[in-house]
């Protein structure tokens, strides 16, 4: 659907406040500009609403969950409130636990340290590392990456169909591509794996930003997201979902709070009553603020409606990809095809251009930043690239800017203005037709201006 198209289509709303959308920037070229900030993918800026949020509430800052004074009592209020808010957010089950993280990765890795005996994992090679990797101890079946939603469902169904011996299982999907953006079939994903005994674990952290995720709805048993994509600063993630398999495993961290009651034995060892609530994972002192950033930026998505913020996306999905397509030089890397739905994460190479090369000219030139290389998601790239499994990924250009087996990402979510994606689209156009206006070099591995 074209840009004019979509805006005629749907109301779009304005971008949400952010920090950092004043911040200016200087150009290896003289000047300066205000940053494009379009590498939402990796960390999105911090919400207005939410440092706001968090800076009226430091002054109260207090321990959780063992004070007896007064700001430690409303400390573990805040707590626990926004534990009940991502829980709602997220739509959970009456008797779903919401377990409070440093991130995704940490989120998924402690999924797989609480697999029972004999679980056997399933993940298709289209992941991302912090959901691809974690398996290790469990017995894990890679699967090739599906070119349409329906392959995907079916590959799956084959697969845990085909397993040995039938015992419990887990699948592991994401929500959206951090490489492509697209959209996976999870609800349908999800009905698959129920139908053969299988459990399923969403990861979020591309979709959650961007779009309403209900756990009833997708009929997941789990899923895990991070606060630093959800526009919430301060190093927190979110596994929510089923309590047996979590109340089930030892703790994931052995320590205070997580211990219910702890006593010598009389041979001189101890004995612990563990938490079977969301404390049994969440030992030691939490990071209050984080997870308090996590709550407000859930509160402040919903208030702004969910179905605007898609509306507004899907105007500057369609803005990218159709200025994109009017570059030949350019090639859009996807799974699914152009007609599949996306959120604001694109991927791209340029012929006759090193992506890193293409990146730093987008930063020192035109104040925009991106990201390039293979995005955590080594396989995926390798393989929408066609690389051959075994090639070795260059982050960084080589000397004289050859091409290499990497990709640039342009990312972007609610607190886009227009403007930086115009800037975006108009800096492609200019770096094909007229080529870099400086001279780069290879830098510790990045392709860096050069100064000499």
């Amino acid at each position: 659907m074209s840009v004019t198209a979509v805006a005629a289509d749907q109301s779009v709303c304005a971008p949400l406040p952010v920090l950092g959308r004043d911040v200016t920037v200087p150009l290896v070229t003289g000047g300066e500009v205000t940053y494009a900030a379009l590498d939402y993918a990796a960390s999105a800026p911090a919400l207005q609403r939410v440092w706001d949020d968090v800076a009226a509430y430091a002054p109260y800052y207090g321990s959780v969950h063992r004070g007896a004074g007064y700001l430690s009592q409303l400390s573990t209020d805040l707590f626990e409130n926004s534990r009940a808010a991502v829980a709602e957010f997220l739509d959970c089950r009456e008797a779903d636990q919401v377990v409070f993280t440093r991130s995704t990765t940490d989120s998924l890795n402690l999924l797989a340290a609480a697999l029972p005996a004999g679980c056997q994992v399933f993940v298709f090679e289209t992941e991302h590392h912090a959901s691809l990797l974690p398996w290790g101890n469990a017995r894990v079946t890679y699967l090739d990456a599906p070119r349409t939603p329906g392959e995907a469902v079916t590959t799956l169904e084959r697969a845990l169909a085909d397993r040995d011996p039938y015992g419990p299982a887990l699948v592991c999907v994401t929500g959206a591509s951090n490489v492509t953006g697209e959209l996976w079939p999870v609800r349908e994903l999800a009905a698959a794996a129920h139908a053969h005994g299988a459990r399923i674990v969403l990861d979020a952290a591309q979709l959650a930003p961007h779009h309403p995720v209900s756990v009833r709805d997708l009929d997941v048993d789990w899923v895990a997201f991070s606060g630093h994509k959800l526009y919430a600063p301060f190093g927190s993630g979110v596994l929510a979902g089923r309590a047996d398999w979590l109340r089930e495993a030892e703790p994931y961290l052995a320590g205070g709070g997580a211990s219910r009651k702890v006593a010598r034995r009389a041979d001189g060892g101890v004995d612990v009553e563990w938490h079977t609530t969301a404390a049994r994972h969440e030992a030691g002192s939490p990071n209050v603020i984080g997870v308090y950033a996590i709550a407000s930026a859930c509160k402040a998505l919903a208030e702004a409606g969910f179905d605007d913020l898609v509306a507004r996306e899907r105007y500057l999905v369609a803005k990218v990809r159709e200025g994109l397509a009017g570059v030949p030089e350019v090639k859009v890397l996807s799974l699914f095809g152009d007609e599949a739905p996306r959120v604001g994460v694109i991927s791209f190479v340029v012929r006759g251009w090193n992506s890193s090369h293409f990146a730093a000219a987008l930063s020192a030139e035109y104040g925009i930043g991106v990201r390039d290389g293979l995005f955590c998601a080594h396989p995926l790239v390798r393989t929408l690239l066609g690389g051959d499994p075994q090639d070795v990924g260059e982050c960084g250009a080589p000397d004289g800017g050859t091409a290499s087996l990497n990709a640039i990402r342009v990312s972007f979510g609610a607190g886009t203005p227009d403007e930086h994606v115009d800037r975006f689209v108009r800096a492609v156009k200019e770096l094909v037709r007229d080529g870099a206006r400086w001279k780069y070099r290879t830098e510790d591995g990045r392709c860096v201006p050069d100064r000499g």
